[in-house]
């Protein structure tokens, strides 16, 4: 396989994705699994299949880990909708160029919102 360029994350996401659980190439694994980009990847076959089965993984303990959070009560129904509001935003705004200034400010919202959501 040639090597190629990266998808292109404008800063909020990779700011998110540093923040995630989730490394830029799984996420880009994950997005071309899925038929949401077109990108060459630029990796080994063998490489590429170890990281779908990685990026699958971690996907499973996210959905087992938001059932259960939300299941003993730890996140609320209010709290899901906060995410859902916030996921709409960044869907709206993952490939629009950002001015650094406004990408800091967004991400400082995102940050204040987050950490309110993960108070324990």
């Amino acid at each position: 396989m040639e090597k190629s360029e990266n998808y292109k994350f404008n800063n909020i996401i990779k700011e998110i994705i540093k923040k995630s659980l989730f490394t830029e190439r799984q996420i880009e694994i994950i997005l071309k699994h899925k038929n949401l980009i077109e990108t060459e990847l630029g990796i080994t076959k063998g490489a590429y299949y170890r990281q779908v089965s990685q990026s699958k993984d971690k996907l499973l303990r996210f959905f087992y880990s938001v059932i259960l959070l939300r299941g003993l009560g730890i996140v609320l129904p209010d709290d899901i909708d906060m995410i859902s509001q916030l996921s709409e935003k960044i869907s709206v705004i993952k490939d629009d160029d950002i001015f650094p200034e406004r990408g800091v400010e967004i991400i400082d919202v995102i940050d204040r919102m987050v950490r309110q959501l993960s108070k324990v």
